[in-house]
């Protein structure tokens, strides 16, 4: 695979909730990076897989091949039976192999109009981008996050009990960590980030006076 030359590149981790996906918009509008939220190519193919109610690996094959970033935008991603069936999907070694394909030209080779590229998920410092100039890991209190989370469903009109929440984020939690392939880690490289106490700005000027002090270098 071609890779770009002298570009920044990102990498995050991190549980369900934690503002993983705010501090990775935060960083690719501050540096001028592109920026891909793997766990919705997991969403779009759940999405594809309960329309054709199967797991079809040519068909998947095609899509990921012919696939736009608009395609990752949309409320219909963020349901709960998308979520299920993307997290099917997540298991299925042969179609993690077509998303990683994916995920590394989106990484290593940004369209040049931008500086470089950030990507966050779940397997981004561990496989993904093993040697990114910047490897996070963002994470906060399981409480903290569901209430994230409760609020984010209360705005979308989302009729939710914040123990259920808890519930299904713990149920994520596990899945996420103890999955067979790509399980979400700490790796000894990344920078922990918690974001129990810290709002968004806050979190992003902490993250900025790491990323700064390292590209002047």
């Amino acid at each position: 695979m071609r890779r770009r030359k002298n570009i920044i590149t990102v990498a995050i981790d991190s549980p369900a909730a934690a503002g993983a996906g705010t501090q990775a918009k935060y960083i690719a509008q501050n540096y001028n990076l592109s920026y891909l939220d793997t766990g919705k190519i997991y969403r779009y193919l759940g999405n594809l897989a309960i329309k054709r109610k199967s797991l079809d690996y040519h068909f998947f094959k095609k899509k990921i091949n012919q696939l736009k970033m608009n395609k990752l935008k949309g409320k219909k991603l963020l349901s709960d039976e998308v979520a299920k069936s993307a997290s099917i999907i997540a298991k299925n070694k042969k179609i993690r192999n077509l998303i990683k394909n994916f995920q590394l030209k989106c990484a290593y080779n940004p369209p040049k109009k931008f500086a470089g590229s950030v990507l966050d998920g779940r397997d981004i410092t561990s496989v993904i981008m093993k040697d990114a100039m910047f490897k996070f890991y963002i994470t906060a209190n399981i409480n903290v996050r569901a209430k994230r989370r409760f609020i984010e469903y209360k705005k979308m009109k989302k009729k939710v009990k914040f123990i259920d929440v808890l519930k299904s984020l713990k149920n994520r939690d596990y899945l996420d960590k103890n999955r067979k392939h790509s399980p979400l880690k700490k790796t000894k490289d990344s920078i922990l980030i918690n974001t129990s106490k810290l709002s968004k700005k806050a979190c992003f000027i902490k993250i900025k006076a790491i990323m700064d002090k390292k590209i002047s270098n």
